[in-house]
């Protein structure tokens, strides 16, 4: 058989490649030379090119200096190309360091299938189904367990036994509060405005206009201000808590809290509960009051209705069970959601992908545990005949 030259040079460094015929009639290959990435570009092609041809098959590497996975990967295509034919195959003056690449790719030579088998689309669908089922219980689960410590560490500090962290839970107050005032200042004026004019648009086809002052100061007051307020604190503050105590997670710091005597739950997770109850409230209030400045402009503009006789149709039309149910609300969802943020915080585990996830989980769990009690609390006052 005609050698068939193919000679590469990359860095000073040459590799060469030819096939002939060996004893018995073997076709024999023969690389010398580095048979590595940066060599084999054109080789790979010469030696697809060869087709099998019996009786069989000898790979020569006693002139291979240095061998990587991409030229065990060249060996191992040879040797199964080769072998697919029904035709022996025969390695010949390998070093150990090559027989060992050269298995370790051969062995994980397995085909990946580029999509899910066919006819089992209704099997993996309740497959997934069931772990998403057997991942929930676990995190309710664990999330009680975490439930169950900071009760214990508040107990604690009520009675006198740890000390309560007020430096911790004022800074706290600044990053939930302080700092979100005016971007819950704007939305809830906004939604004072749209609140407003749907109402106004609906109304007025019944000659009902002024009852618009009705629908803006109890859907406020009672609903509207604190769930957005709540929802706006639970995508900034609830996000922020399981970003920060998850990156203290990943790089172990809350285990060197631990490892020094100090609670995690005590340090960490129970100021920013207290901090979140209070400034929820806060924020409640300030947020209610100023979609009923929203309201109120659009009253003074759109329906020619004075502030003055705005704010007296408020007193008259909006009970003062509607602010003092909404602000039981407030703390109740505060708590809520610096829970949810702390607990998937300490969930992190691994890398930090795993701290993008538990933050997403956070926000979208808190949102809608805040939904679901503010359902709760809705039939409840009802019940109770505050409607």
């Amino acid at each position: 058989m005609a050698r068939l030259p193919a000679i590469i040079t990359a860095m000073g460094n040459v590799l060469d490649f030819s096939a002939d015929q060996a004893a018995g009639g073997f076709t024999r290959i023969a690389f010398t030379g580095r048979l590595t990435m940066a060599h084999i570009a054109s080789v790979t092609e010469d030696v697809r090119a060869i087709a099998p041809a019996a009786p069989g098959l000898v790979i020569d590497l006693a002139g291979v200096e240095r061998i990587d996975t991409a030229g065990a990967w060249i060996v191992h295509r040879l040797e199964a190309t080769w072998a697919a034919a029904g035709l022996p195959v025969q390695l010949a003056s390998a070093s150990p360091e090559a027989q060992r690449l050269i298995s370790e790719v051969a062995r994980n030579d397995e085909p990946i299938p580029c999509r899910p088998p066919p006819g089992r689309a209704l099997a993996d669908r309740l497959e997934r189904m069931g772990r998403a089922v057997v991942a929930q219980t676990d995190n309710i689960g664990n999330f009680i367990g975490f439930l169950g410590q900071v009760l214990v560490a508040a107990g604690g500090t009520l009675i006198g036994r740890r000390r309560l962290r007020g430096h911790a839970v004022i800074h706290q107050c600044e990053a939930v509060g302080v700092t979100a005032l005016p971007i819950v200042a704007l939305l809830l004026f906004l939604v004072g405005l749209v609140v407003a004019q749907q109402g106004a648009v609906q109304l007025r086809q019944f000659g009902a206009e002024i009852f618009t002052v009705n629908l803006i100061g109890r859907a406020t007051t009672r609903e509207l201000g604190i769930l957005l307020t709540a929802i706006m604190v639970a995508g900034r503050s609830g996000s922020a808590f399981a970003a920060q105590i998850g990156s203290m997670k990943l790089n172990q710091e809350v285990d060197a809290l631990a490892t020094i005597g100090l609670s995690p739950i005590e340090v960490l997770v129970l100021p920013r509960v207290i901090a979140c109850a209070i400034m929820l409230l806060l924020l409640a209030f300030f947020g209610s009051l100023m979609a009923l400045v929203g309201g109120g402009v659009f009253a003074w503009v759109q329906l020619d209705l004075p502030p003055g006789a705005y704010i007296l149709r408020l007193q008259e039309v909006t009970p003062l069970s509607d602010f003092v149910i909404g602000m039981i609300k407030a703390p109740v969802f505060g708590i809520i959601i610096a829970l949810m943020g702390c607990f998937h915080g300490l969930q992190v585990t691994g890398n930090a992908e795993s701290v993008g996830q538990r933050t997403t989980q956070a926000v979208v769990e808190a949102i809608f545990v805040v939904i679901v009690f503010d359902a709760f609390f809705a039939y409840f006052f009802s019940f109770l005949g505050y409607n």
